[in-house]
């Protein structure tokens, strides 16, 4: 036995309870309703009942063939979602794999330029300081050489002044001489 219910729109709800056709007992207490005398009501209203079962039953059947046909649209976009999904993670993964490949090369000559540039810094070490050790000796040198050449210009001037004044005296003298001389 299944049960239905309708609504007819004005609030007012119809429950219809679908009884499954039995064998020819049924029938033959319909008929001998028929013969008593409430023959005509009581086969109305079993027939009736039928209709609104029959209906009710259809309805849920229509409803039932819906909601199987959308489950299965439903299932099919989400399949075809699926299927995206599983192209789109294959390209992702290809292209992943691109990058990798792409990056290793230049990670090895990154890695050779590296050792390279290490190498280059501990050549340059020693050499810096050498350098530098360099410069101070040649700042040193400089500075002596140009206090030494500061002090010849003083002691060539000095020998000027001594030589002019030499000068001076020997013409003094020169020329006391000669007076003496022709004083004598």
């Amino acid at each position: 036995m299944t049960q239905s219910q309708t609504n007819d729109g004005a609030g007012a709800v119809t429950t219809v309870e679908a009884v499954p056709p039995q064998p020819q007992p049924q029938q033959q207490s319909n008929e001998m309703v028929l013969h008593t005398g409430s023959l005509s009501f009581s086969s109305h209203m079993s027939r009736e009942d039928e209709e609104m079962t029959r209906s009710a039953l259809s309805a849920f059947r229509a409803k039932e063939d819906e909601i199987e046909k959308r489950r299965m649209e439903v299932r099919e976009r989400i399949q075809a979602q699926l299927g995206r999904v599983e192209q789109e993670t294959k390209r992702l993964s290809t292209i992943r794999e691109e990058l990798e490949s792409m990056a290793d090369p230049m990670r090895k000559e990154v890695s050779v330029v590296r050792k390279k540039i290490d190498s280059v810094n501990k050549e340059l070490k020693p050499l810096g300081s050498t350098v530098q050790k360099k410069e101070r000796e040649y700042k040193e040198a400089l500075d002596t050489f140009n206090e030494k050449n500061r002090e010849k210009v003083q002691l060539i001037t000095k020998l000027m002044e001594l030589v002019g004044e030499s000068e001076k005296l020997r013409m003094i003298k020169l020329e006391e001489l000669s007076k003496s001389i022709e004083t004598v």
